[in-house]
Protein backbone atom coordinates (compact mmCIF):
# COMPACT_ATOMS: atom_id res chain seq x y z
CA UNK A 1 0.00 0.00 0.00
CA UNK A 2 1.67 3.11 -1.14
CA UNK A 3 1.50 6.55 0.97
CA UNK A 4 -1.25 8.05 -1.25
CA UNK A 5 -3.24 4.86 -1.38
CA UNK A 6 -3.47 5.50 1.90
CA UNK A 7 -4.27 8.94 1.81
CA UNK A 8 -0.76 10.34 3.67
CA UNK A 9 0.72 13.63 2.28
CA UNK A 10 3.78 15.47 3.29
CA UNK A 11 3.16 18.37 5.36
CA UNK A 12 5.51 20.71 7.61
CA UNK A 13 5.56 18.97 10.93
CA UNK A 14 3.91 21.38 13.44
CA UNK A 15 5.86 22.86 15.68
CA UNK A 16 5.11 22.60 19.88
CA UNK A 17 6.07 23.15 23.09
CA UNK A 18 8.38 20.78 25.18
CA UNK A 19 5.88 20.42 27.48
CA UNK A 20 7.04 17.30 29.95
CA UNK A 21 4.18 16.06 32.35
CA UNK A 22 5.60 18.52 35.16
CA UNK A 23 4.82 21.47 32.98
CA UNK A 24 1.46 20.06 31.77
CA UNK A 25 0.23 19.85 34.85
CA UNK A 26 1.78 23.33 36.37
CA UNK A 27 -0.17 24.71 33.47
CA UNK A 28 -3.91 22.80 34.20
CA UNK A 29 -3.56 24.09 37.87
CA UNK A 30 -2.69 27.35 36.68
CA UNK A 31 -5.78 27.59 34.09
CA UNK A 32 -7.89 25.62 37.10
CA UNK A 33 -6.39 28.76 39.68
CA UNK A 34 -8.33 31.40 37.19
CA UNK A 35 -10.48 29.87 35.05
CA UNK A 36 -13.30 31.50 37.47
CA UNK A 37 -11.62 35.25 36.18
CA UNK A 38 -14.42 37.22 34.84
CA UNK A 39 -13.70 39.26 31.94
CA UNK A 40 -13.15 42.26 33.64
CA UNK A 41 -10.02 40.93 35.43
CA UNK A 42 -7.87 39.63 32.09
CA UNK A 43 -8.78 42.85 30.55
CA UNK A 44 -6.82 44.15 33.29
CA UNK A 45 -3.68 42.88 32.79
CA UNK A 46 -0.62 43.97 30.84
CA UNK A 47 0.67 41.27 28.94
CA UNK A 48 4.62 41.82 27.83
CA UNK A 49 6.98 40.24 26.24
CA UNK A 50 10.36 40.28 24.29
CA UNK A 51 10.89 38.91 20.41
CA UNK A 52 12.96 38.97 17.95
CA UNK A 53 12.62 40.21 14.76
CA UNK A 54 14.63 38.58 11.37
CA UNK A 55 15.43 41.21 8.83
CA UNK A 56 14.69 37.90 6.50
CA UNK A 57 12.67 34.90 7.45
CA UNK A 58 12.83 31.39 5.63
CA UNK A 59 10.08 29.88 5.76
CA UNK A 60 10.11 26.71 3.78
CA UNK A 61 7.45 27.49 1.24
CA UNK A 62 9.33 28.91 -1.62
CA UNK A 63 9.22 26.36 -4.69
CA UNK A 64 11.04 26.33 -7.63
CA UNK A 65 9.60 24.40 -11.10
CA UNK A 66 12.58 22.59 -12.49
CA UNK A 67 13.44 19.62 -15.21
CA UNK A 68 15.95 16.83 -14.30
CA UNK A 69 19.25 18.54 -14.04
CA UNK A 70 18.41 21.51 -13.41
CA UNK A 71 18.63 21.66 -9.64
CA UNK A 72 21.73 24.22 -9.32
CA UNK A 73 21.26 26.71 -12.43
CA UNK A 74 21.26 29.96 -10.96
CA UNK A 75 17.19 30.53 -11.27
CA UNK A 76 16.63 27.56 -9.29
CA UNK A 77 19.09 28.45 -6.79
CA UNK A 78 18.04 30.59 -3.51
CA UNK A 79 20.49 32.41 -0.72
CA UNK A 80 20.04 31.45 2.24
CA UNK A 81 20.86 33.90 5.27
CA UNK A 82 22.60 32.15 8.22
CA UNK A 83 20.30 32.24 11.24
CA UNK A 84 17.83 34.51 8.93
CA UNK A 85 20.50 37.09 9.08
CA UNK A 86 20.58 40.38 11.09
CA UNK A 87 17.63 41.23 13.09
CA UNK A 88 16.26 43.21 16.27
CA UNK A 89 15.07 42.23 19.65
CA UNK A 90 12.05 44.26 21.09
CA UNK A 91 10.35 44.48 24.08
CA UNK A 92 6.41 46.08 24.38
CA UNK A 93 3.41 45.68 26.15
CA UNK A 94 -0.56 44.83 25.25
CA UNK A 95 -3.40 45.30 27.36
CA UNK A 96 -7.30 45.98 26.11
CA UNK A 97 -7.33 49.07 24.90
CA UNK A 98 -4.03 50.46 25.09
CA UNK A 99 -0.51 49.43 24.20
CA UNK A 100 3.02 50.35 25.43
CA UNK A 101 5.76 52.04 23.18
CA UNK A 102 7.96 49.37 21.55
CA UNK A 103 11.35 49.29 22.91
CA UNK A 104 14.47 48.14 21.24
CA UNK A 105 16.94 46.09 23.20
CA UNK A 106 20.48 46.18 22.03
CA UNK A 107 22.60 43.72 23.04
CA UNK A 108 21.96 41.19 25.81
CA UNK A 109 19.09 42.39 28.30
CA UNK A 110 20.12 41.12 31.72
CA UNK A 111 18.40 42.17 35.01
CA UNK A 112 19.85 44.98 35.79
CA UNK A 113 18.89 46.09 32.19
CA UNK A 114 15.53 45.07 32.43
CA UNK A 115 15.12 46.83 35.46
CA UNK A 116 16.39 50.23 34.32
CA UNK A 117 15.33 50.31 30.71
CA UNK A 118 12.15 48.56 30.92
CA UNK A 119 10.33 48.26 34.29
CA UNK A 120 10.79 51.42 35.65
CA UNK A 121 10.69 54.23 33.02
CA UNK A 122 7.30 51.76 30.74
CA UNK A 123 6.60 49.53 32.88
CA UNK A 124 5.68 51.15 36.26
CA UNK A 125 4.17 54.43 34.95
CA UNK A 126 1.96 52.64 32.85
CA UNK A 127 0.80 50.07 35.20
CA UNK A 128 0.64 53.06 37.66
CA UNK A 129 -1.08 55.44 35.29
CA UNK A 130 -3.63 53.08 34.30
CA UNK A 131 -4.45 50.63 37.13
CA UNK A 132 -2.81 47.30 35.33
CA UNK A 133 -1.26 44.21 36.40
CA UNK A 134 1.66 42.82 35.10
CA UNK A 135 2.48 39.78 33.27
CA UNK A 136 5.59 38.55 31.67
CA UNK A 137 6.97 35.13 31.75
CA UNK A 138 9.98 34.02 33.47
CA UNK A 139 12.85 34.52 31.74
CA UNK A 140 16.08 34.86 33.90
CA UNK A 141 15.90 38.92 33.55
CA UNK A 142 12.47 39.05 34.45
CA UNK A 143 12.48 36.63 37.80
CA UNK A 144 15.65 37.83 39.30
CA UNK A 145 15.54 39.36 42.52
CA UNK A 146 16.25 43.11 41.93
CA UNK A 147 13.50 43.07 39.33
CA UNK A 148 10.94 41.43 41.63
CA UNK A 149 12.39 43.53 43.98
CA UNK A 150 11.75 46.45 42.53
CA UNK A 151 8.25 45.59 41.42
CA UNK A 152 7.00 44.74 45.28
CA UNK A 153 8.61 48.12 46.03
CA UNK A 154 6.64 50.07 43.64
CA UNK A 155 3.16 47.62 44.23
CA UNK A 156 3.27 46.26 40.85
CA UNK A 157 0.78 43.07 40.99
CA UNK A 158 2.57 40.40 38.76
CA UNK A 159 0.34 38.01 37.50
CA UNK A 160 1.98 34.31 38.38
CA UNK A 161 3.04 32.72 34.85
CA UNK A 162 3.53 28.70 34.31
CA UNK A 163 6.47 27.84 32.66
CA UNK A 164 6.42 26.92 28.92
CA UNK A 165 3.55 28.79 28.21
CA UNK A 166 4.25 31.38 25.68
CA UNK A 167 1.68 30.04 23.71
CA UNK A 168 -1.32 31.19 26.34
CA UNK A 169 -0.37 34.81 26.39
CA UNK A 170 -2.01 37.14 23.53
CA UNK A 171 0.87 38.55 22.82
CA UNK A 172 2.48 35.74 21.32
CA UNK A 173 -0.29 36.41 18.36
CA UNK A 174 0.58 40.26 18.81
CA UNK A 175 4.44 39.04 17.49
CA UNK A 176 2.84 37.22 14.79
CA UNK A 177 0.55 40.11 13.11
CA UNK A 178 3.03 42.68 12.89
CA UNK A 179 5.45 40.19 11.83
CA UNK A 180 2.76 39.49 8.72
CA UNK A 181 2.51 44.02 8.53
CA UNK A 182 6.01 43.66 7.97
CA UNK A 183 6.74 41.36 5.43
CA UNK A 184 3.61 42.50 3.86
CA UNK A 185 5.64 45.90 3.38
CA UNK A 186 6.19 47.19 -0.01
CA UNK A 187 9.52 47.38 -0.59
CA UNK A 188 10.08 44.74 2.32
CA UNK A 189 12.75 46.51 4.83
CA UNK A 190 16.36 45.79 2.79
CA UNK A 191 18.84 46.76 6.13
CA UNK A 192 18.65 46.99 9.89
CA UNK A 193 17.23 50.65 9.94
CA UNK A 194 14.64 49.73 7.51
CA UNK A 195 13.97 46.98 9.65
CA UNK A 196 13.55 49.14 13.36
CA UNK A 197 11.35 52.00 11.00
CA UNK A 198 8.84 49.19 9.82
CA UNK A 199 8.72 47.58 13.53
CA UNK A 200 7.75 51.34 14.46
CA UNK A 201 5.02 52.23 12.02
CA UNK A 202 3.60 48.77 11.94
CA UNK A 203 3.55 48.41 15.84
CA UNK A 204 0.89 51.47 15.98
CA UNK A 205 -1.07 50.15 12.70
CA UNK A 206 -2.22 47.31 14.23
CA UNK A 207 -5.94 47.94 15.01
CA UNK A 208 -6.80 48.36 18.76
CA UNK A 209 -9.28 45.63 17.87
CA UNK A 210 -7.10 43.02 17.07
CA UNK A 211 -5.55 43.29 20.24
CA UNK A 212 -8.82 43.52 22.50
CA UNK A 213 -10.19 40.18 20.50
CA UNK A 214 -7.02 38.47 22.07
CA UNK A 215 -7.10 39.84 25.52
CA UNK A 216 -10.81 38.63 25.40
CA UNK A 217 -9.94 35.06 24.33
CA UNK A 218 -7.91 34.40 27.58
CA UNK A 219 -10.98 33.03 28.83
CA UNK A 220 -11.38 30.72 26.30
CA UNK A 221 -7.70 30.00 26.91
CA UNK A 222 -8.25 28.64 30.50
CA UNK A 223 -11.39 26.83 29.64
CA UNK A 224 -10.66 22.98 30.96
CA UNK A 225 -10.98 21.48 27.61
CA UNK A 226 -8.86 23.59 25.65
CA UNK A 227 -5.79 21.78 23.10
CA UNK A 228 -2.48 23.30 24.87
CA UNK A 229 -1.09 21.54 22.23
CA UNK A 230 -1.97 23.93 19.44
CA UNK A 231 -2.14 27.69 19.39
CA UNK A 232 -5.14 29.38 21.74
CA UNK A 233 -7.85 31.14 19.99
CA UNK A 234 -6.34 34.35 17.91
CA UNK A 235 -8.43 37.40 16.40
CA UNK A 236 -11.08 36.63 14.01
Amino acid sequence: LTKIQAHLHARRPHRGLDLTAVRRRNRLEWANAHIRWRLALWRGVLFSDESRISLYRADGRQRVWRRVGERFADVNVVDRVAHGGSGVMVWAGVCYGQRTQMYFIDGILNAQRHRDEILRPIVVPFIHDHHRMLQHDNARPHVARICTQYLEAENIPVLAWPAYSPDMSPIEHVWDALDRRIRQRVPVPANIQQLRTAIEEEWTNIPQATINNLINSMQMVVTPDTDWSSDPPGPP
